[in-house]
Protein backbone atom coordinates (compact mmCIF):
# COMPACT_ATOMS: atom_id res chain seq x y z
CA UNK A 1 0.00 0.00 0.00
CA UNK A 2 1.30 3.22 -0.89
CA UNK A 3 0.85 5.48 2.22
CA UNK A 4 1.58 8.65 0.68
CA UNK A 5 -1.16 7.92 -2.18
CA UNK A 6 -3.33 11.04 -3.13
CA UNK A 7 -1.53 12.81 0.31
CA UNK A 8 -0.12 16.01 0.71
CA UNK A 9 3.19 16.34 2.51
CA UNK A 10 4.64 19.96 3.67
CA UNK A 11 8.36 20.72 3.87
CA UNK A 12 9.37 23.35 6.15
CA UNK A 13 12.75 24.85 5.11
CA UNK A 14 12.18 23.34 1.60
CA UNK A 15 14.19 25.34 -0.44
CA UNK A 16 17.21 23.49 0.95
CA UNK A 17 18.87 20.53 -0.21
CA UNK A 18 17.20 17.86 1.88
CA UNK A 19 13.34 19.03 0.31
CA UNK A 20 15.22 19.59 -3.48
CA UNK A 21 15.74 15.54 -2.81
CA UNK A 22 12.77 14.98 -1.22
CA UNK A 23 11.42 16.40 -4.13
CA UNK A 24 12.67 13.91 -6.46
CA UNK A 25 12.12 10.92 -4.37
CA UNK A 26 8.39 11.59 -4.63
CA UNK A 27 7.23 14.18 -7.39
CA UNK A 28 6.86 11.62 -9.49
CA UNK A 29 4.80 9.36 -7.53
CA UNK A 30 1.11 9.43 -6.75
CA UNK A 31 1.62 11.82 -3.82
CA UNK A 32 -1.14 14.64 -4.33
CA UNK A 33 0.71 17.81 -3.44
CA UNK A 34 3.67 18.69 -2.31
CA UNK A 35 3.97 22.12 0.02
CA UNK A 36 7.78 23.96 0.09
CA UNK A 37 7.35 26.06 3.21
CA UNK A 38 10.20 28.31 3.94
CA UNK A 39 10.77 32.31 4.46
CA UNK A 40 13.14 32.81 1.53
CA UNK A 41 11.32 34.03 -1.84
CA UNK A 42 14.36 34.13 -4.64
CA UNK A 43 15.17 30.19 -3.83
CA UNK A 44 11.67 29.23 -3.78
CA UNK A 45 10.95 30.98 -7.34
CA UNK A 46 13.92 29.16 -8.26
CA UNK A 47 12.73 26.19 -7.75
CA UNK A 48 9.96 26.59 -9.23
CA UNK A 49 11.11 27.93 -12.72
CA UNK A 50 13.41 24.78 -12.16
CA UNK A 51 10.83 22.13 -12.06
CA UNK A 52 8.57 23.80 -14.20
CA UNK A 53 11.00 23.71 -16.90
CA UNK A 54 12.16 20.57 -15.98
CA UNK A 55 8.94 18.64 -14.67
CA UNK A 56 6.38 20.24 -16.34
CA UNK A 57 4.02 17.44 -15.80
CA UNK A 58 4.48 17.02 -12.42
CA UNK A 59 5.13 20.69 -11.11
CA UNK A 60 1.61 21.40 -10.74
CA UNK A 61 1.64 19.30 -7.74
CA UNK A 62 4.06 21.50 -5.74
CA UNK A 63 2.69 24.70 -4.08
CA UNK A 64 5.33 27.55 -2.16
CA UNK A 65 4.70 29.22 0.86
CA UNK A 66 6.30 32.29 2.07
CA UNK A 67 6.55 31.74 6.06
CA UNK A 68 8.82 31.42 8.91
CA UNK A 69 8.20 28.56 11.91
CA UNK A 70 9.40 30.97 14.39
CA UNK A 71 5.69 32.67 13.19
CA UNK A 72 3.18 30.07 14.20
CA UNK A 73 0.58 31.84 12.29
CA UNK A 74 2.66 31.24 8.71
CA UNK A 75 2.75 27.95 9.55
CA UNK A 76 -1.00 27.87 10.57
CA UNK A 77 -1.97 29.40 7.18
CA UNK A 78 0.00 26.22 5.16
CA UNK A 79 -0.93 23.28 7.29
CA UNK A 80 -4.09 23.38 6.81
CA UNK A 81 -5.20 19.86 4.67
CA UNK A 82 -2.02 19.08 5.02
CA UNK A 83 -1.60 15.15 5.87
CA UNK A 84 1.91 15.17 6.61
CA UNK A 85 4.74 17.01 7.71
CA UNK A 86 8.83 16.41 7.09
CA UNK A 87 10.36 19.02 9.66
CA UNK A 88 13.95 20.45 8.19
CA UNK A 89 13.79 24.18 9.24
CA UNK A 90 16.93 25.01 11.37
CA UNK A 91 19.99 27.01 11.81
CA UNK A 92 22.51 24.38 10.75
CA UNK A 93 25.94 26.27 10.64
CA UNK A 94 27.55 25.75 14.22
CA UNK A 95 29.69 28.67 14.18
CA UNK A 96 27.25 31.36 12.85
CA UNK A 97 24.89 29.37 16.55
CA UNK A 98 28.01 29.76 18.47
CA UNK A 99 28.07 33.54 17.76
CA UNK A 100 24.07 34.44 17.99
CA UNK A 101 22.54 31.33 20.13
CA UNK A 102 19.43 32.72 20.79
CA UNK A 103 18.54 32.62 17.18
CA UNK A 104 19.13 28.73 16.88
CA UNK A 105 16.89 29.10 20.24
CA UNK A 106 14.14 30.45 18.22
CA UNK A 107 14.41 28.75 14.99
CA UNK A 108 15.19 25.03 16.27
CA UNK A 109 13.37 25.12 19.76
CA UNK A 110 10.77 27.21 19.45
CA UNK A 111 9.99 27.06 15.28
CA UNK A 112 9.46 23.43 15.96
CA UNK A 113 7.11 24.21 18.99
CA UNK A 114 4.97 25.77 16.49
CA UNK A 115 5.35 23.65 13.96
CA UNK A 116 4.29 20.95 16.18
CA UNK A 117 1.31 22.50 17.67
CA UNK A 118 0.11 23.80 14.38
CA UNK A 119 0.49 20.31 13.19
CA UNK A 120 -1.64 19.16 16.49
CA UNK A 121 -4.64 22.13 15.82
CA UNK A 122 -5.06 21.29 12.16
CA UNK A 123 -5.07 17.29 12.60
CA UNK A 124 -1.64 16.61 10.76
CA UNK A 125 -1.65 12.82 10.83
CA UNK A 126 2.39 12.43 11.10
CA UNK A 127 5.13 14.67 11.50
CA UNK A 128 8.78 13.90 10.65
CA UNK A 129 11.57 16.16 12.67
CA UNK A 130 14.87 16.25 11.62
CA UNK A 131 17.69 16.14 14.42
CA UNK A 132 21.44 16.04 13.91
CA UNK A 133 24.39 14.15 15.24
CA UNK A 134 25.80 17.36 16.96
CA UNK A 135 22.03 16.72 19.74
CA UNK A 136 23.96 14.06 20.98
CA UNK A 137 26.47 14.99 23.69
CA UNK A 138 26.41 18.44 22.25
CA UNK A 139 29.31 21.00 23.08
CA UNK A 140 27.66 23.80 20.62
CA UNK A 141 25.19 26.03 20.46
CA UNK A 142 23.49 24.34 17.33
CA UNK A 143 23.50 20.88 18.95
CA UNK A 144 22.19 21.88 22.20
CA UNK A 145 19.28 23.83 20.28
CA UNK A 146 18.84 20.70 18.45
CA UNK A 147 18.86 18.44 21.39
CA UNK A 148 16.26 21.03 23.38
CA UNK A 149 14.08 20.20 20.02
CA UNK A 150 14.41 16.59 20.31
CA UNK A 151 13.33 17.05 24.08
CA UNK A 152 10.06 19.20 22.67
CA UNK A 153 9.19 16.19 20.40
CA UNK A 154 9.29 13.30 22.55
CA UNK A 155 7.48 15.57 25.43
CA UNK A 156 4.84 16.47 22.71
CA UNK A 157 4.52 13.04 21.37
CA UNK A 158 3.48 12.04 25.48
CA UNK A 159 1.29 14.62 25.77
CA UNK A 160 -0.85 13.39 22.20
CA UNK A 161 -2.78 10.89 21.17
CA UNK A 162 -0.71 9.07 18.43
CA UNK A 163 -3.98 8.63 17.19
CA UNK A 164 -4.25 12.30 16.58
CA UNK A 165 -0.93 13.42 15.31
CA UNK A 166 2.22 11.19 15.47
CA UNK A 167 5.90 13.02 16.07
CA UNK A 168 8.75 10.83 15.21
CA UNK A 169 12.56 12.29 14.90
CA UNK A 170 15.50 11.36 12.97
CA UNK A 171 18.79 11.92 13.70
CA UNK A 172 21.81 11.44 11.58
CA UNK A 173 25.66 12.90 10.60
CA UNK A 174 26.60 15.60 7.78
CA UNK A 175 24.95 14.97 4.48
CA UNK A 176 27.29 14.68 1.67
CA UNK A 177 27.52 17.43 -0.69
CA UNK A 178 24.12 19.29 0.83
CA UNK A 179 24.56 23.54 1.15
CA UNK A 180 27.01 24.80 3.71
CA UNK A 181 28.96 21.17 3.50
CA UNK A 182 32.44 20.91 2.95
CA UNK A 183 32.85 18.72 0.34
CA UNK A 184 31.53 21.09 -2.52
CA UNK A 185 34.19 24.08 -0.71
CA UNK A 186 36.62 21.30 -1.66
CA UNK A 187 35.70 21.17 -5.01
CA UNK A 188 35.29 25.41 -4.91
CA UNK A 189 39.25 25.62 -3.55
CA UNK A 190 40.71 22.89 -6.35
CA UNK A 191 39.20 24.70 -9.04
CA UNK A 192 40.56 28.31 -7.71
CA UNK A 193 43.90 26.81 -6.89
CA UNK A 194 43.77 27.27 -3.26
CA UNK A 195 44.67 24.97 -0.55
CA UNK A 196 42.29 22.77 0.38
CA UNK A 197 41.42 24.28 3.82
CA UNK A 198 41.10 21.52 6.79
CA UNK A 199 40.25 21.88 10.10
CA UNK A 200 42.07 18.80 12.01
CA UNK A 201 43.28 15.85 10.14
CA UNK A 202 42.00 13.23 12.37
CA UNK A 203 38.74 14.36 12.85
CA UNK A 204 35.71 11.99 11.78
CA UNK A 205 32.21 12.36 10.93
CA UNK A 206 29.53 10.11 10.07
CA UNK A 207 29.08 10.35 6.15
CA UNK A 208 25.57 9.45 4.09
CA UNK A 209 24.55 10.53 0.54
CA UNK A 210 20.93 13.24 0.44
CA UNK A 211 18.96 10.37 -1.16
CA UNK A 212 20.21 8.13 2.33
CA UNK A 213 18.99 11.28 4.38
CA UNK A 214 15.43 11.02 2.85
CA UNK A 215 15.70 6.97 2.95
CA UNK A 216 15.68 7.41 6.69
CA UNK A 217 12.86 9.49 7.11
CA UNK A 218 10.73 7.47 4.77
CA UNK A 219 12.13 5.00 7.29
CA UNK A 220 11.06 6.61 10.36
CA UNK A 221 7.88 7.32 8.55
CA UNK A 222 7.09 4.08 8.33
CA UNK A 223 8.23 2.34 11.04
CA UNK A 224 8.42 4.58 13.51
CA UNK A 225 6.22 5.36 16.80
CA UNK A 226 5.52 8.53 18.24
CA UNK A 227 8.10 9.79 20.15
CA UNK A 228 10.90 7.81 18.58
CA UNK A 229 14.27 9.05 17.40
CA UNK A 230 15.53 7.04 14.39
CA UNK A 231 19.20 6.36 13.79
CA UNK A 232 20.84 5.19 10.65
CA UNK A 233 23.92 2.85 10.87
CA UNK A 234 26.11 5.57 8.94
CA UNK A 235 29.59 5.00 8.27
CA UNK A 236 32.36 7.71 8.92
CA UNK A 237 35.77 8.72 7.88
CA UNK A 238 38.54 10.97 8.62
CA UNK A 239 38.10 14.91 7.12
CA UNK A 240 42.58 14.44 5.98
CA UNK A 241 41.31 10.93 4.15
CA UNK A 242 37.93 12.63 2.53
CA UNK A 243 40.19 15.57 1.62
CA UNK A 244 42.61 13.33 -0.19
CA UNK A 245 39.48 11.43 -1.97
CA UNK A 246 37.76 14.83 -3.71
CA UNK A 247 41.57 15.60 -4.82
CA UNK A 248 42.05 12.26 -6.38
CA UNK A 249 38.64 12.37 -8.43
CA UNK A 250 39.38 15.37 -9.70
CA UNK A 251 43.44 14.91 -10.10
CA UNK A 252 44.58 17.64 -8.62
CA UNK A 253 47.69 18.51 -6.85
CA UNK A 254 46.32 21.15 -4.57
CA UNK A 255 47.90 21.21 -1.01
CA UNK A 256 46.01 20.19 2.18
CA UNK A 257 46.23 23.05 4.79
CA UNK A 258 45.44 22.77 8.19
CA UNK A 259 43.56 25.33 9.94
CA UNK A 260 42.44 24.40 13.04
CA UNK A 261 39.25 23.62 15.07
CA UNK A 262 36.26 25.94 14.51
CA UNK A 263 34.23 27.43 17.71
CA UNK A 264 32.16 24.50 18.68
CA UNK A 265 33.65 22.03 16.70
CA UNK A 266 33.91 17.94 17.89
CA UNK A 267 37.20 15.83 17.21
CA UNK A 268 33.80 12.99 16.69
CA UNK A 269 30.08 12.97 16.51
CA UNK A 270 27.70 10.15 18.38
CA UNK A 271 24.67 9.20 16.83
CA UNK A 272 23.75 7.13 19.83
CA UNK A 273 24.56 7.94 23.63
CA UNK A 274 25.87 5.60 26.02
CA UNK A 275 22.87 6.19 27.65
CA UNK A 276 20.42 5.99 24.92
CA UNK A 277 21.66 2.58 23.70
CA UNK A 278 20.13 0.72 27.32
CA UNK A 279 17.20 0.44 25.42
CA UNK A 280 18.07 1.07 21.90
CA UNK A 281 16.03 -1.27 19.39
CA UNK A 282 18.30 -3.14 16.31
CA UNK A 283 16.34 -2.34 13.65
CA UNK A 284 19.14 -3.92 10.94
CA UNK A 285 20.51 -0.80 9.23
CA UNK A 286 18.99 2.02 11.83
CA UNK A 287 18.24 2.22 15.58
CA UNK A 288 15.76 2.93 17.04
CA UNK A 289 15.27 4.91 20.37
CA UNK A 290 12.04 4.81 21.62
CA UNK A 291 9.97 7.46 24.05
CA UNK A 292 10.55 6.43 27.45
CA UNK A 293 6.82 6.69 28.40
CA UNK A 294 7.37 6.61 32.66
CA UNK A 295 5.77 9.56 34.16
CA UNK A 296 6.77 12.09 36.95
CA UNK A 297 5.97 9.40 39.77
CA UNK A 298 9.41 7.67 40.09
CA UNK A 299 8.37 5.71 43.27
CA UNK A 300 7.28 2.64 41.54
CA UNK A 301 10.74 2.62 39.20
CA UNK A 302 12.16 2.17 42.82
CA UNK A 303 10.13 -0.12 43.71
CA UNK A 304 10.14 -2.07 40.68
CA UNK A 305 13.26 -1.83 39.08
CA UNK A 306 14.30 -3.03 35.29
CA UNK A 307 17.97 -4.70 35.62
CA UNK A 308 17.65 -5.54 31.71
CA UNK A 309 19.97 -3.68 29.68
CA UNK A 310 21.57 -3.55 25.52
CA UNK A 311 24.89 -4.86 25.20
CA UNK A 312 24.76 -2.00 22.68
CA UNK A 313 27.20 1.22 24.02
CA UNK A 314 27.91 4.88 22.69
CA UNK A 315 27.33 4.60 18.56
CA UNK A 316 29.71 7.58 17.41
CA UNK A 317 32.37 8.40 14.32
CA UNK A 318 35.36 6.53 15.78
CA UNK A 319 33.75 3.43 16.85
CA UNK A 320 31.96 2.76 13.51
CA UNK A 321 33.04 1.81 10.37
CA UNK A 322 35.76 4.31 9.33
CA UNK A 323 35.88 4.17 5.35
CA UNK A 324 39.24 3.41 3.56
CA UNK A 325 40.26 6.07 0.90
CA UNK A 326 39.42 4.33 -1.93
CA UNK A 327 35.83 3.28 -0.08
CA UNK A 328 35.10 7.05 0.63
CA UNK A 329 36.09 7.74 -3.37
CA UNK A 330 33.78 4.81 -4.18
CA UNK A 331 30.87 6.74 -2.06
CA UNK A 332 31.43 10.18 -3.52
CA UNK A 333 31.15 8.49 -7.20
CA UNK A 334 27.43 7.50 -6.33
CA UNK A 335 26.48 11.14 -6.08
CA UNK A 336 25.10 13.13 -9.26
CA UNK A 337 26.43 15.98 -8.05
CA UNK A 338 30.23 14.95 -7.69
CA UNK A 339 30.02 12.63 -11.34
CA UNK A 340 28.95 16.17 -13.24
CA UNK A 341 31.49 18.54 -11.69
CA UNK A 342 34.31 15.73 -12.44
CA UNK A 343 32.56 16.21 -15.71
CA UNK A 344 33.17 19.43 -15.90
CA UNK A 345 36.35 20.47 -14.15
CA UNK A 346 37.68 17.55 -17.30
CA UNK A 347 36.14 19.33 -19.96
CA UNK A 348 37.46 22.75 -19.07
Amino acid sequence: MDLFYDRTLLITGGTGSFGNAVLKRFLKSTIKEIRIFSRDELKQDDMRHFYQKEFPEYSDKIKFYIGDVRDIQSIRNAVHGVDFIFHAAALKQVPSCEFFPIEAVKTNVMGTENVLTAAIESGVKKVICLSTDKAAYPVNAMGTSKAMMEKVIVAKSRTISSDCTSICCTRYGNVMCSRGSVIPLFISQIKDGKDLTVTEPSMTRFIMSLEEAVELVVFAFQHGNSGDIMVQKAPACTIEVLAQAVKELFHADNKIKVIGIRHGEKMYETLLTNEECSHAIDMGDFYCVPCDKRDLNYDKYFKDGDIGRSSLREFNSNNTDLLTLTQVKEKLLTLQYIREEILGWENK
